[in-house]
């Protein structure tokens, strides 16, 4: 019904920038949060929550990225941002976009995309 559709991950050195994007189609009446999240690598490593966007723009970050990471959309075209700079070695994983989508006014659900590499070299 909804599919999400990450891209701009990549190699880049430690201290440089990367923009992923994450564009949702399909069956949408209106996206409420949008959300970035990532998986290190490792066994056991669970999936954490990086960065939130309300579908009236209200940002939420976690610590680790506060200052350095911007989160920011086009409702328009229901494609949600992350800008990335200041890049480390340990920001390393695959990142994930996540959308609460009111698919009609009455039912929302969570939808994700497969992912996006980035690799940050020291």
């Amino acid at each position: 019904q909804v599919q999400l559709v990450e891209s701009g991950g990549g190699l880049v050195q430690a201290g440089g920038s990367l923009r992923l994007s994450c564009a949702a189609s399909g069956i949408i009446f209106r996206i409420n949060a949008m959300e970035w999240y990532r998986q290190a690598p490792g066994n056991g490593k669970q999936r954490e929550l990086l960065a939130t966007i309300t579908s009236g723009g209200s940002t939420n970050y976690t610590d680790s990225v506060k200052g350095r990471f911007t989160i920011s959309r086009d409702s328009a075209k229901n494609t949600v941002y992350l800008q990335m700079n200041s890049l480390k070695p340990e920001d390393t994983a695959v990142y994930y976009c996540n959308a609460r989508v009111l698919v009609t006014p009455r039912y929302e659900s969570d939808y994700w995309g497969r992912g996006t590499q980035v690799t940050v070299s020291s």
